[in-house]
């Protein structure tokens, strides 16, 4: 069993898993940075010319969906996908709960599964917002009046993206044992009792979770696990 300063590890994310959040945070963060470059001059005077700037944002948002899609390969993922889209009554008392970050005997108090309530409604919010940002964006070559259109809408929802997208990089840089998660696909077993209990109590179940399902959560033993 691997131990971190003597507490037994939990896997939470395969390697397939990881990936797949890692590059589309690439691809997203790239979108959003080429945005902000195309919409406000200095910055694409500053970079380089807009017109090398521009293919490059086009590009990055065509490939937005394609380590999803690839990801589908995985089982692991294809379960996380359908945890992130099960919503239960856990969930409800999570968003309506003023202490959904209190934990007592080293326990959170509201028994969340392998995601709570926020990253599935940020999960959601982002497959949503990606695909109209790319219906959108399409349309930007079409003649008026759909073009100005689809120019008020994308522009408002990359605003909603930016606010939501910061939202997200500050709830995790200010949990490190989520960083470690993400990247290395472990989590200590009193992390996960402490934010995520419900998944803690069935590691080893088919899912890892009795409450939300989702893969992973095997504890890790004499060294590696095959991931899918």
């Amino acid at each position: 069993m691997h131990r971190l300063d003597g507490r037994a590890l939990l896997v939470r994310f395969t390697l397939a898993e990881r990936w797949v959040h890692h590059l589309t945070a690439l691809l997203m963060l790239a979108c959003l940075a080429t945005a902000f470059m195309l919409y406000i001059p200095a910055f694409a005077t500053t970079a380089g010319h807009r017109e090398i700037i521009k293919p490059v944002h086009i590009y990055c948002g065509l490939l937005l969906p394609v380590p999803t899609l690839l990801g589908l390969v995985s089982r692991a993922f294809r379960r996380d996908l359908g945890a992130l889209n099960r919503f239960g009554p856990h969930d409800a008392r999570w968003l309506r709960s003023g202490r959904r970050r209190a934990v007592v005997d080293g326990r959170g108090v509201v028994p969340v599964g392998k995601f709570n309530a926020g990253q599935k409604l940020n999960a959601a919010f982002t497959a949503g917002a990606a695909l109209v940002m790319f219906g959108t964006g399409a349309m930007l070559t079409w003649p008026d009046p759909w073009r100005t259109g689809a120019t008020f809408v994308h522009d408002w929802l990359f605003l909603a993206i930016v606010v939501v997208t910061l939202g997200h990089l500050w709830e995790a840089l200010r949990d490190p044992g989520a960083l470690r998660g993400m990247a290395t696909g472990r989590v200590t077993r009193s992390w996960a009792a402490r934010h995520h209990a419900a998944w803690s109590d069935a590691p080893d179940a088919p899912g890892g979770s009795g409450a939300d399902g989702g893969s992973g959560g095997r504890r890790v033993r004499g060294g590696r696990r095959r991931t899918s």
